[in-house]
């Protein structure tokens, strides 16, 4: 590439230490669309003629068929996927593959790669958060009535139902293709034709090439254009906060699936045992989901640090964007893939739940409501309801089964109403509140229906 300055060649270790083609090969197939787009805004130059087109085309194809085929031989000593593909190119059909690299650079090159590619896994990665929706929202809509203890601080607090619970994971995600939308958006823009760093006096069509490659605009600063990773750090943020709520979820379903809880069973197909405990059935999926968001954060970091004191333009530590962006990518879609499976073969253990939601403490709150509703000020009612709980402690007498009207008058006999789950529930009736009919409203509109 560069063997007109130099009279040395580049040393073993030097061409180990910065070849990237054991990385960045799976970028071929964008790098193939943006060249056959380069050349094409060649002949409307006039730099190529039509038959040079051709043949540059039809060359590409071909390389590109032989990758997805395994059949191509790709060299570290040509570092990169863009010099293993223009190499072989003009090592084919000369002349002509020569031409291709006019009015562009490796940089702006780079650059558009790795934007088509980000675009087309934005995609993939929709399309997977999509099936993990499905899966729990079939799991609510099946468990939409069955009550749970919800809580806080990881103690008891108030009833809800498995539908909610779950409903509350779909609202997540949901966040998380809007903002994975949101990123699409930004990094659609074409930098095609910013060269190294001040584009070239070889000016070619910006927006004929924009096109081609469906993106929305061109760059409007050619050195912004080759420095800029921010749609990088941005994705890999996004994947993280998807880490982020796969591992809460993950964390509910580990203890819910304790004998602690024992509200959920995994299938054995989801689940792994010991090497020496013979009767352990562990939530791997879940653990191994909840350590991988510890990866997807690292290779946030990664990014972002890499970036953090370089000047403008290029600078080659930009070549550490790639491995952190392929392997967040990578570790999403699998996650996002066997987490759907694991919920759709999920079963809910409705007795467990049940019995634990029977416990009356979980509607102290709705006891406190129950006289504030009777005139009593809510820091009073809660003092109240406070004093009720402690003589249900100390007493080991269930709450529901005290005589409240002989700790404070203005119990009345009707306050053992309130010890009913259906009413509770049923009463939640404001919007997001956890009434069954609110649940399955927003199962319906989850669904589309």
């Amino acid at each position: 590439m560069w063997k007109g300055r130099f009279q040395v060649a580049t040393a073993d270790l030097v061409e180990q230490f910065g070849e990237s083609i054991s990385f960045d090969w799976r970028l071929y197939s964008y790098d193939i669309a943006g060249s056959i787009a380069h050349a094409r805004a060649q002949v409307s130059a006039g730099l190529l003629t039509n038959e040079e087109f051709e043949s540059i085309e039809n060359g590409l194809r071909q390389i590109e068929g032989e990758i997805e085929r395994g059949e191509f031989e790709f060299s570290t000593t040509l570092e990169d996927i863009h010099m293993n593909i223009e190499a072989e190119l003009t090592n084919r059909i000369g002349a002509a593959g020569a031409k291709l690299h006019t009015a562009r650079s490796r940089n702006d090159q780079v650059a558009t790669d790795t934007r088509l590619y980000c675009r087309t896994e934005i995609d993939l990665m929709i399309e997977l958060i999509e099936e993990l929706e499905a899966a729990l929202l079939n799991r609510a809509e099946k468990y939409a009535a069955t009550v749970v203890p919800g809580y806080t601080h990881l103690q008891r607090g108030q009833p809800v139902t498995v539908g909610h619970h779950l409903l509350a994971y779909i609202e997540m995600l949901a966040r998380d293709k809007s903002r994975l939308l949101d990123c699409k958006k930004r990094l659609n823009v074409s930098p095609l034709g910013s060269g190294a760093l001040a584009g070239s006096t070889i000016n070619l069509d910006r927006q004929q090439i924009a096109d081609e490659l469906e993106f929305s605009a061109v760059t409007t600063n050619s050195m912004d254009a080759i420095a800029d990773r921010d749609y990088i750090a941005e994705l890999l943020f996004n994947l993280s906060l998807v880490g982020a709520h796969l591992s809460r979820l993950s964390e509910d379903f580990i203890l819910w699936s304790s004998s602690e809880f024992g509200f959920c069973t995994f299938s054995d197909a989801h689940t792994t045992g010991s090497s020496l405990m013979p009767q352990k059935k562990n939530p791997d999926v879940c653990e191994i989901t909840r350590g991988k968001t510890g990866r997807l954060y690292g290779n946030l970091v990664a990014i972002l640090t890499a970036i953090k004191g370089l000047p403008l333009t290029y600078n080659r530590d930009l070549q550490e964007d790639k491995e952190p962006l392929f392997d967040s990518i990578d570790t999403i879609k699998l996650t996002l893939r066997v987490n759907a499976e694991m919920i759709t073969a999920m079963t809910i253990n409705e007795d467990v739940c049940e019995a634990a939601a029977a416990d009356p403490l979980l509607l102290a709150t709705d006891l406190a409501d129950y006289l504030v509703k009777n005139g009593v000020p809510f820091r009073s009612a809660h003092e109240l309801v406070g004093k009720a709980v402690a003589e249900s402690v100390s007493q080991n007498i269930p709450l529901d089964q005290l005589d409240l009207t002989k700790i404070d008058s203005a119990y009345g006999e009707d306050a053992k109403l309130v010890f009913n789950l259906q009413t509770a529930l049923k009463a939640r009736t404001n919007p997001g509140a956890p009434s069954i009919e609110n649940v399955k409203a927003q199962i319906k509109r989850w669904k589309g229906e």
